[in-house]
C-alpha cells in the first residue's frame, strides 16, 4: 500500500463545507475549511441552494489560503469530492477541480465522501502512525451511520447500516426541539454536560438487530417528550439524556460487530466522531476487550478536504484518475 509521493491538492463541498487541502504521501501540509454553519443557524438546518452560493463565492479563496500556507508547490493532481452529498455543492468543487486540471495539466480524480471520512484515521498531521488493517469502522455523522469493514485502505465491506436516520440527524433533531443552535452535536453535548443522563428514558431502536441501526424513533420519542413536559422539561437532562441514547447504541453495536467479525482493531470516524461522550465510551471498551482504538484528530472529523487528499494520493498511486466527463453525484454505494 502507498501514497502517491508528490503534492496534491485537494477540494471537498459536499454539504456545508468550503475546504482545500494540500497532501503528500498522507501527510497534511494545509488544510482549510471554510464552514456555512452561522449561514444555515439561522434556518436550523442546510439549504441546498444557500450551500452551493456560499461554495461558490468560498472556493477560490479557501484554494489560494490552502496553496500559500503550503508554500505554493507544484501540484502533481487534483483529488475533489464529486459523490455523494448535495448536487449543487459537489458541482462547486467539480467544476473548480476541473478547472484548475486543465489550466495545471496535472490528472484529477473523484473521491467518495464515506470513504475520504474511512481514511481519515491515515492521515498524518502530527507524526501519528498507519493504523494496522484489517479493521472494523463506525462512521457516525449526519448524513451517516454505517459499520464498514476495511480490509486494506481501498477495500470495503459495509456490514452495517441505518435503516432510516442518522446519528447525527437525532442530534440536530433533538438540538432544534430543545431551541439549541446548529450545528446540534456540539450543542447537544455542551448542555448534557449539566444533566443526568437518566431522568428520561428514551428509546435505543432495533435492540434485537446487532449491526443496524435505527433512529427515528428517537426523534419522535423527543419530540413528544418535549410536547409532554412542556415547561415542566428539564433541557439539561433532556440533551443528557438524549446523547446517553445515541451513544449507547453506537457502543453497542460496533462492539458486537467487533465480536462478530474478531476485530482486533477498531476506527471511529466522522462529524459525531468528535462527541467527547462516544469517543471516551468507545476508546474504554475497545480497550477493556484489548481491540486497537484509532480516531482521528478533531479537525478531521467533520468535512473537510484532507481527507479527500489522503483518497486521491493513495488513488493516484494506485494509477487511476478521472476524466473531464466526471459527475457530481448525490448518491452513490462505496468503491
Amino acid at each position: 500500500m502507498q501514497f502517491l509521493d508528490a503534492p496534491i491538492l485537494a477540494l471537498e463541498s459536499s454539504c456545508d463545507e468550503t475546504s482545500a487541502a494540500v497532501i503528500h504521501g498522507r501527510r497534511i501540509i494545509s488544510s482549510v475549511v471554510a464552514s456555512q454553519a452561522e449561514l444555515h443557524s439561522r434556518w436550523g438546518g442546510v439549504v441546498p441552494e444557500a450551500a452551493a452560493r456560499a461554495h461558490i463565492e468560498a472556493v477560490i479563496p479557501v484554494v489560494d489560503e490552502a496553496l500559500e500556507k503550503a508554500g505554493r508547490p507544484e501540484i502533481a493532481g487534483i483529488a475533489v469530492t464529486n459523490r455523494p452529498g448535495l448536487v449543487g455543492a459537489l458541482s462547486v468543487g467539480v467544476t473548480a477541480a476541473k478547472g484548475l486540471s486543465l489550466a495545471w495539466n496535472c490528472p484529477l480524480i473523484g473521491v467518495h465522501h464515506l470513504e475520504g471520512h474511512l481514511l481519515s484515521v491515515c492521515a498524518d498531521l502530527n507524526g501519528e502512525p498507519m493504523p494496522q488493517f484489517p479493521l472494523l469502522s463506525l462512521v457516525v455523522s449526519g448524513g451517516h451511520t454505517e459499520l464498514v469493514w476495511v480490509e486494506e485502505p481501498g477495500s470495503y465491506r459495509m456490514v452495517g447500516q441505518t435503516l432510516d436516520d442518522a446519528a447525527g440527524e437525532a442530534f440536530d433533531k433533538g438540538a432544534r426541539l430543545l431551541g439549541l443552535g446548529y450545528p446540534g452535536g456540539y450543542a447537544v453535548q455542551e448542555l448534557a454536560k449539566c444533566g443526568n443522563p437518566k431522568r428520561y428514558k428514551l428509546p435505543r431502536g432495533l435492540v434485537k438487530d446487532p449491526l443496524n441501526f435505527s433512529f427515528s424513533g428517537l426523534k419522535t420519542a423527543m419530540l413528544r417528550l418535549v410536547e409532554l413536559e412542556g415547561d415542566n422539561l428539564n433541557r439539561e437532562d433532556a440533551a443528557a439524556s438524549l446523547q446517553a441514547a445515541i451513544v449507547e447504541v453506537l457502543i453497542k453495536k460496533a462492539m458486537a460487530a467487533a465480536e462478530k467479525l474478531d476485530a482486533s482493531a477498531l476506527a471511529l470516524v466522522g462529524g459525531v466522531a468528535a462527541n467527547q461522550a462516544l469517543r471516551e465510551g468507545l476508546k474504554t471498551s475497545c480497550n477493556r476487550e484489548g481491540i486497537s482504538f484509532y480516531t482521528p484528530d478533531f479537525s478531521l472529523c467533520t468535512d473537510n478536504a484532507a481527507m479527500i487528499g489522503i483518497v486521491g494520493s493513495l488513488r493516484f498511486a494506485m494509477g487511476e484518475s478521472s476524466g473531464m466527463d466526471l459527475d457530481p453525484t448525490p448518491s452513490a454505494p462505496l468503491p
